[in-house]
């Protein structure tokens, strides 16, 4: 279940009460008339079943409540009320299936910035991969994908895509394309410094490294692993799953192909440097068409299911 706290003006309260009692698995309906002071108006309350969510909120924003009042959205974790249960069972599909576009737009747009936080941990995450190619050390791979901040604006261009926003998907896409080629280039710094310190050395860097040599080596099996890794990392951001969303982190080779084309591109490598570039287009374009297509068939699946169940109340005849 989710928590709705909206402040409406007084003379439009009716309207949005009459929305909310009509939504099918509202309960728990609150109208405090003139309790909001900023912006003034009254404050609804009402809980929704996270299925019927989306609908409602796109019904609320198409009532300007976002211009003359607010709508704030909060997770319940726990509700002791046989009505909260009617409620769910009233409501269409499954909670866990339900996208909330408005809340995947906001996350989202969050997480999808070029900003000074999401650069630096990029940045460090690609040397830190930089560090484990060298070592052949497996854990350090791993440590660099789970750092990785690029889902964000992966899932940032997926979603703008799928819900048609391309102020978003610029944007997303700005942080992809200034990101990884900027995290790169401090990296192969990064790396020049720490060879000038006798900490890197070209011998260990053309040494075999048979455990990370997959980084350079794309393939049809990159490109089918990033495919999967779309599905599940969009399925997991819908649903609100974070443990499957740490796995999808593991499970592409972005950030460690960065990292190597950052350290062999210092060292004069170029045909290594290219093979890594390939295996992080491969991974980026796969978790993109995934990605886009798993939230596509989402989109279109809810909407046979609002189609083939009432998600409106009948009015009662007085």
């Amino acid at each position: 279940m989710l928590h709705l706290r909206i402040i409406v003006p007084s003379a439009r309260t009716e309207e949005v009460v009459a929305e909310l009692t009509e939504t099918v698995g509202t309960a728990h309906l609150v109208v405090l008339p003139g309790a909001a002071r900023d912006p003034a108006g009254d404050l609804v309350l009402c809980d929704v079943a996270r299925e019927a969510a989306d609908e409602l909120l796109r019904r609320l924003r198409e009532l300007g409540l976002a211009k003359v009042g607010s709508v704030s959205v909060e997770d319940i974790d726990l509700s002791l009320s046989e009505r909260s249960e009617q409620a769910q069972e009233e409501a269409p599909g499954a909670g866990v299936d339900a996208v909330l576009w408005e809340s995947m737009l906001d996350s989202t747009q969050e997480e999808s910035r070029l900003t000074f936080t999401y650069l630096t941990f990029l940045t460090v995450a690609t040397m830190l991969a930089a560090c484990g190619v060298l070592l052949d050390s497996a854990i350090l791979i791993v440590g660099a994908m789970v750092v990785g901040p690029e889902l964000g604006p992966l899932a940032g261009v997926c979603t703008a895509l799928a819900a048609r926003a391309p102020r978003l998907g610029l944007r997303s896409l700005a942080a992809l394309l200034v990101g990884f080629p900027l995290a790169m280039l401090l990296t192969s710094c990064f790396a020049l410094v720490m060879d000038g310190w006798g900490v890197f050395t070209r011998a260990q860097f053309e040494q075999p490294h048979p455990t990370v040599e997959f980084v350079w080596q794309p393939d049809i099996m990159s490109f089918v692993v990033a495919l999967l890794a779309g599905v599940a990392g969009m399925v997991s951001l819908t649903s609100a799953k974070s443990a499957a969303l740490v796995g999808v982190t593991i499970s592409v080779t972005t950030v460690p192909a960065a990292g190597h084309a950052a350290l062999a591109l210092s060292y004069g490598h170029v045909t290594e440097a290219l093979g890594s570039m390939l295996q992080l287009g491969v991974n980026l374009v796969g978790i993109l068409v995934a990605g886009t297509l798993t939230l596509l068939v989402q989109k279109v699946s809810w909407a046979w299911v609002r189609s083939a169940v009432p998600t409106r109340r009948r009015r009662s005849v007085e």
